[in-house]
């Protein structure tokens, strides 16, 4: 038995296989612009005031985000959620990471239904975190979702842009092993989402990257949640980064 085995059972018994899920979606908002223009310009009305013009700062309140428009974050509330429960998906798992040049094919059930530990294990280690390369066991409900979306695409392998970060912003549940950023070649990002909402049935965040092209998928308690991010690749840098003396310890280890 690996190292990482006892800490796997643990996730594994402190999981539950989500049910179905059907989202209420929270709309995207745009952001729009009217421009006017006076009726009469060749004689405006003097005797009204001029407009006060805004300070700066308040002017660079007032402007756009710098990289376009800002996330739109909406709860869905249970209640919208469908009750019927999920069905168990085929349990197959192809995941291709890229980033680390790694990739694994895997069937997350034995005969009997109950999960297996092997194939488990061997899905967490591609999911490792990319600039660490630092291991946690994913939990087996993210694992099951992700074999759902990929029945439901003609089993196309999942392209991994990020799974398990050793992070310094420890909140993020990709520090917690229950996220994982997904895009399928062929596959339109929304067309991911949209189904991926299918499978809410509550504790589920799901958000879209259009930029960066990926669709972020995370299990956490309820309610679930829904946004649209339209950061570039590379943003939140900082707290992305490995905890602060990782490196020292690492080579002390």
């Amino acid at each position: 038995m690996s190292k990482r085995r006892p800490a796997l059972l643990a996730v594994v018994c402190g999981s539950v296989l989500a049910a179905g899920q059907h989202p209420a979606r929270a709309e995207e908002t745009a952001m729009s612009r009217t421009n006017s223009c006076p009726a009469d310009l060749a004689s405006p009305d003097v005797s009204q005031p001029l407009p006060d013009v805004p300070s700066p700062s308040k002017q660079r309140a007032l402007q756009p985000p710098r990289h376009g428009r800002a996330p739109t974050v909406g709860l869905v509330p249970p209640e919208l959620l469908p009750r019927s429960p999920l069905e168990r998906p085929s349990g197959h798992l192809h995941l291709i990471f890229p980033g680390l040049k790694d990739e694994v094919e895997v069937d997350l059930y034995n005969e009997d239904g109950s999960y297996n530990l092997d194939a488990l294990e061997r899905a967490s280690h591609v999911l490792r975190c990319r600039r660490t390369e630092a291991e946690k066991p994913i939990a087996p409900q993210l694992l099951a979702l992700l074999s759902h979306i990929e029945d439901h695409f003609g089993g196309k392998p999942l392209e991994i842009v990020s799974g398990y970060r050793n992070q310094r912003k420890k909140t993020s549940n990709h520090y917690k092993g229950t996220a994982t950023d997904i895009r399928i070649a062929g596959v339109p990002p929304r067309k991911v989402r949209d189904f991926s909402a299918t499978l809410d049935r509550g504790g589920m965040g799901i958000g879209l990257y259009p930029r960066s092209g990926f669709v972020h998928i995370d299990i956490r308690p309820s309610p679930s949640a829904r946004w649209v991010d339209y950061s570039p690749p590379g943003s939140n840098a900082a707290e992305k980064l490995p905890p602060r003396g990782w490196g020292r310890k690492k080579l002390r280890s």
